[in-house]
């Protein structure tokens, strides 16, 4: 069915149904993505300041059929916040919802709006004594219905899961208008259809996440953090397969890092402090959260002691105050903004079976070199399979100079990925950027399926087009 843009009808519309103070104007930010591949467009701006109010502006768009465009905290990476094309949109943002509607510390559940941003998710949860674990490097500006839609990973996803994992319930606006209520707290549910998971990772596809109860856990009582070196992905698998014997859930976080990214991290952030003289090929960071009357840093000397001696690890610094501890992760969480300043000609999030691991790591290389001579930074979730694997220009020239090849490049990774078993996007979300990759990599017949799905509950397909599935003409 043909969209409409936004209109005078449109906007008389909606200023007469809803607050003058959702109408907004569109500031630049709100079309720009981190990583520039598109400029967005928008009609109008509308931030509502309450359920009903995104509900308002979902039935007036569905009625005039005027896309819409959900914004949250625009950090996402594969475009499904911007409408770089077709009919003016009207881009919601939840922005104005960020209130805590309940927190349960005896339950450890937490209700919050959708605006909520992750920091402040992790602030409340902290005050009650308990841990939200959902970590990514932009929890300061990263919104709880972005991370729903998208399904956001993050560095704890081996101890605590997906943002799926951590929900119990959502409220959400359907394609038309209707609010369905679905913020129950209960761990069981088995009354048919399970619409939260539907929802969770559509990327407003399918609908307008507008609050979420939350799965909270007990904060350790104590954190210690290490840096290890190991010599190969190899040794990094069995150093993580050792640390699990001895603390077993305790590993919060094991981070894959290639000395490539040390090197970006010099060369773009040269005023961050390495704790290694000489730059490591391979290291990882891990990260313990230990229950009381157990020492993490106990723990990891152990652990490190025991992986000396089997020829996993050769050097390593275990932080010895918090602030060291959360230096370590600040190296960790920089690199995407290192890679941001170099420049890279392609970047994939990719995941593939645990075990296999070093095998791709090594078998993509391989790929890469016959293309050319490039830098690889191969960094991310080791205990998950979740590596991002990024492609640089060689020292002192530009991504401009490799443009031409940079969808070789992903064809060769993705080929290789796929024929592992593997995905192409682990945690950052189809948007508008893998619309190709999926249609090339996807089971037909879950695509099928999925079209079915978004036909059923969004005939008039004025939710986010062009993202996940591509917009029917």
């Amino acid at each position: 069915m043909q969209l409409n843009s936004v209109d005078q009808k449109c906007l008389d519309a909606l200023a007469a149904a809803l607050p003058e103070a959702a109408l907004r104007d569109v500031a630049p930010r709100y079309l720009e993505e981190p990583r520039g591949r598109w400029h967005g467009q928008a009609g109008v701006l509308m931030a509502p300041a309450s359920a009903r109010e995104v509900s308002q502006v979902i039935q007036i768009a569905n009625t005039q059929r005027v896309p819409v465009i959900p914004y949250s905290g625009g950090t996402g990476l594969v475009g499904g916040q911007v409408s770089p094309a077709g009919p003016l949109p009207i881009l919601l943002s939840l922005e104005r919802m960020t209130a805590v509607r309940g927190l349960y510390p005896e339950e450890n559940v937490m209700v919050v709006e959708a605006g909520a941003i992750l920091s402040d998710v992790h602030d409340a949860a902290a005050a009650a004594e308990r841990l939200f674990p959902l970590s990514i490097a932009s929890k300061g500006s990263a919104r709880i219905g972005g991370l729903l839609a998208t399904n956001a990973g993050g560095v704890n996803v081996l101890r605590y899961g997906n943002a799926r994992d951590l929900c119990l319930g959502i409220e959400a606006v359907l394609p038309n208008g209707d609010l369905w209520n679905g913020l129950k707290r209960l761990r069981k549910d088995n009354t048919g259809y399970d619409l939260r998971n539907l929802l969770i990772g559509s990327e407003g596809t399918l609908g307008v996440i507008t609050a979420a109860t939350l799965t909270l856990v007990p904060r350790p009582a104590s954190e210690g953090t290490a840096l290890m070196v190991v010599d190969s992905p190899t040794a990094a698998l069995a150093l993580l397969a050792l640390a699990k014997d001895h603390v077993g859930e305790g590993v919060s976080a094991f981070e894959l890092i290639h000395g490539q990214g040390l090197a970006f991290l010099s060369e773009a952030l040269p005023d961050l402090r390495q704790p290694f003289n000489t730059q490591p090929e391979w290291c990882v960071l891990i990260d313990l959260g230990m229950a009381r009357g157990l020492d993490p840093a106990s723990a990891l000397e152990r652990i490190f002691e025991e992986a000396s001696e089997a020829g996993l690890v050769s050097d390593g610094v275990i932080a010895q105050s918090e602030g060291q501890r959360q230096s370590f992760w600040e190296l960790r969480e920089q690199i995407p903004e290192a890679n941001r300043r170099i420049g890279s000609i392609s970047s994939h999030d990719i995941s593939v079976p645990l075990g296999m691991v070093p095998e791709f790591i090594e078998k993509a290389a391989g790929v890469i070199g016959a293309l050319g001579h490039f830098r690889i930074n191969c960094f991310g979730h080791l205990g998950d399979g979740n590596l991002h694997y990024n492609i640089f220009p060689k020292h002192g020239e530009s991504r401009a100079d490799y443009a031409h090849l940079s969808d070789d490049i992903k064809r060769a990774v993705h080929d290789l990925v796929h024929e592992m078993g593997g995905s192409v996007s682990a945690e950052h979300g189809i948007g508008r950027l893998k619309v190709d990759d999926l249609e090339r990599y996807g089971d037909p017949t879950k695509l099928e399926a999925m079209r079915a799905i978004k036909a059923a509950l969004d005939p008039a397909g004025i939710m986010n087009p062009g993202a996940v599935l591509r917009a029917s003409v």
